[in-house]
């Protein structure tokens, strides 16, 4: 600190890493500042390295040399003194962080059942599982011109090149000039029919 800080604390980078060396940790673990003995019996080295007591007792430590912190580590077991039945519920916990699904409260049942819902599991129905990418009704985020043609060739629910295709085929069966003595009249229909299936055939927005 210089005589003329008028806030009385250093800011200089030098102070800053004096500050953070205080107990600080190194890569190998080692806690450089630590004035512990290692806790193995009849070693009087430095105890640099922690580790929990037990499973129970995460937060509580003991401290050892590099060589008995590694002899340590390798007979730890966090399942010991733990049976099958016991393994088998905290890896199911862990599966879903701890957090698992929790039955529905009578209040809630009540909630969901003025809305004429009798299982809240299954409010989500078979849409639940389908790929909104791909769900009949048009919620589709199409562009505008793949929107426009499946107007045009009345397919709005179709999310096959097949179903589309029916479609097309139907309309120029009812539309070409060939299919009606050579009247012309839907001549213009038709193109835009022709226009839309091109839009189609090639996108990558419909299964084959």
């Amino acid at each position: 600190m210089t005589d003329d800080d008028p806030f009385g604390f250093d800011i200089s980078a030098s102070s800053g890493k004096k500050r953070r060396g205080r107990g600080r940790r190194r890569m190998s673990g080692a806690f450089e500042t630590s004035q512990r003995s290692c806790d193995h019996a009849g070693c009087d080295m430095a105890g640099q390295y922690r580790a929990p007591k037990s499973p129970d007792q995460m937060d509580e430590y003991y401290w050892f040399c590099k060589d008995h912190a590694r002899e340590y580590n390798l007979k730890w077991n966090f399942f010991d003194d733990q049976n099958e039945e016991d393994y088998m519920k905290r890896v199911d916990g862990d599966r879903v962080w701890g957090r698992g699904t929790r039955p529905i409260s009578s209040d809630e049942q009540r909630a969901w059942a003025r809305l004429g819902v009798d299982d809240p599991h299954q409010v989500l129905g078979a849409n639940a599982t389908r790929n909104p990418g791909h769900r009949p009704g048009g919620n589709r985020r199409l562009p505008p011109k793949e929107r426009r043609a499946l107007e045009i060739l009345d397919a709005p629910h179709a999310v096959t090149k097949v179903e589309v295709r029916g479609k097309y085929k139907a309309l120029i069966k009812t539309l070409h000039p060939d299919m009606n003595d050579g009247n012309r009249a839907d001549e213009e229909r038709l193109q835009e029919v022709v226009w839309a299936w091109d839009q189609i055939k090639g996108s990558r927005n419909f299964r084959d």
